[in-house]
């Protein structure tokens, strides 16, 4: 028998309500205990789902709130177990009184994901519902929370499960040709097997091919604004931010330290980092900043590299530029208010054309294009969030990797015609790592690491 468990599971503080949740076999018995219903009635005989007026009283028979009270009977509850939700006045003492009580009324303290590790093993949900649920609570924007809920509903799941089936039947299909051999259907059956793997590898591909998204969109885009002092690193911050955030000079290595700031541009969540003017100096708190712009431009997601368009390209910039090729970076040509003197097509030709763009910090010219090439490197050319299926985190991506390496194994091995062992191995692997991903053949020891990142009552 599980225990019960039980946790404040709304937000600590002052607030108008607060919910205290029970979950496990006594969980009834435990809210029994403390809450009485004003009609004088059992909180048992109620229908289950009924929400019910009382109180809750302490040991000694003191009033401890006015609250109500509702029992949900397994399998119908969050967790698929007899949970009970007492309702009390928002206040921090009011809470910690009444988590108390179910404590001694039989009740241990929930640990962190608890209820919703419950409700994982308990089956009402996958391991990947189960990562959406904390991806729903964290959201940083509106896309952010419409991909999280789509997941919580199980759309990554669905997809991963389908591809799980028809390797499958690959399996099945190949071990019985290797139990009941045939003559002359070699060629049919490697046929067969060649244009399955296939589609399943390209479904695979393209989950992997969206996984930026669902990071950034989850965790937030990391940033650096990075060039040499005065180009404008500040007053692009500012432009982005809608507000006078960094100190704007006319004097060379005003920023000196790294301002870090989130913000969402038309839904992507950005964090966002400007840093001081890399240049060579004898300051020492100037120098200090410039080495951390470098480390940050190393660290960075994304690199705006920032140049000013009324100059001639400087020996500085071209160090800057240099240490961000090969990086994934724009080049903003910034200060387009005040004439051309970069060399925008050599700089096209070295970057992409679609990664050089011109832009006036003081005039806002060129901000709104910036925002829509940003949409375009998160989304994809569609430039908004597709329907389809997006991955969550790095947990999974790194799974279906492996799944996809294991895949294009088998393909070899059938295009090489080798024994159907062989192709049997390699498929089997990636349905495990398939099945990983959704909880159906992880091992206890990820499925605990993964819930120890919840916070307590979640």
């Amino acid at each position: 028998m599980e225990d019960t468990i039980s946790a404040v599971i709304t937000a600590l503080g002052e607030g108008a309500v607060g919910i205290v949740r029970v979950s496990g076999e006594g969980a009834l018995a435990v809210g029994e205990k403390l809450f009485k219903a004003a009609s004088g009635k059992a909180l048992g005989t109620y229908a289950p789902n009924t929400l019910v007026y009382g109180h809750v009283f302490d040991a000694d028979g003191s009033l401890v709130d006015e609250v109500l009270a509702v029992y949900m009977r397994a399998p119908k509850s969050y967790t698929a177990e007899d949970v009970v939700e007492i309702q009390c006045h928002g206040g921090l003492q009011s809470l910690k009184k009444i988590l108390a009580l179910t404590y001694t009324a039989g009740a241990r303290p929930a640990e962190p994901g608890e209820f919703t590790k419950r409700a994982f093993l308990n089956g009402r949900i996958d391991l990947t519902q189960a990562e959406a649920v904390m991806d729903i609570i964290r959201s940083r924007s509106e896309a952010s929370l419409k991909l999280a809920a789509r997941q919580q509903q199980g759309q990554l799941a669905g997809e991963l499960r389908r591809l799980r089936k028809d390797l499958v039947d690959v399996v099945v299909n190949l071990e019985a040709v290797i139990d009941y051999p045939e003559e002359d259907i070699e060629d049919v059956t490697y046929g067969r097997v060649q244009e399955s793997l296939g589609s399943c590898t390209d479904a695979i591909s393209n989950l992997l091919a969206h996984a930026h998204t669902g990071k950034i969109l989850r965790e937030g885009l990391r940033t650096a604004i990075v060039g040499r002092p005065n180009v404008g690193k500040s007053s692009l911050l500012n432009a982005l931010l809608k507000e006078d955030r960094a100190i704007v000079s006319q004097y060379a290595g005003t920023t000196r330290d790294v301002i870090e700031e989130q913000l969402l541009l038309d839904g992507v969540p950005l964090v966002l980092a400007d840093t001081a003017g890399i240049r060579s100096t004898d300051d020492f708190v100037e120098k200090i900043g410039v080495e951390k712009s470098r480390q940050l431009l190393q660290e960075a997601e994304l690199v705006i590299c920032v140049v000013d368009g009324s100059e001639g390209l400087t020996g500085e910039d071209e160090e800057i530029l240099k240490a961000a090729e090969g990086k994934p970076c724009v080049i903003i040509v910034n200060k387009s208010d005040l004439g051309m003197q970069v060399d925008l097509v050599a700089l096209q030709k070295r970057f992409g054309e679609d990664k050089v763009m011109t832009l006036s910090a003081k005039t806002l010219s060129g901000v709104e294009a910036f925002s829509a090439w940003l949409k375009n490197y998160v989304y994809g050319s569609e430039g908004t969030l597709g329907e389809g299926a997006y991955i969550q985190n790095s947990r999974q991506e790194n799974l279906l990797r492996q799944a996809l390496s294991a895949l294009e194994d088998a393909a070899t091995a059938a295009d090489n015609m080798l024994p159907y062992d062989c192709i049997v191995i390699d498929v089997r692997t990636a349905i495990d790592l398939l099945g990983e991903i959704t909880g159906d053949t992880v091992q206890d020891e990820i499925i605990n690491e993964i819930f120890s990142r919840f916070c307590i009552g979640k």
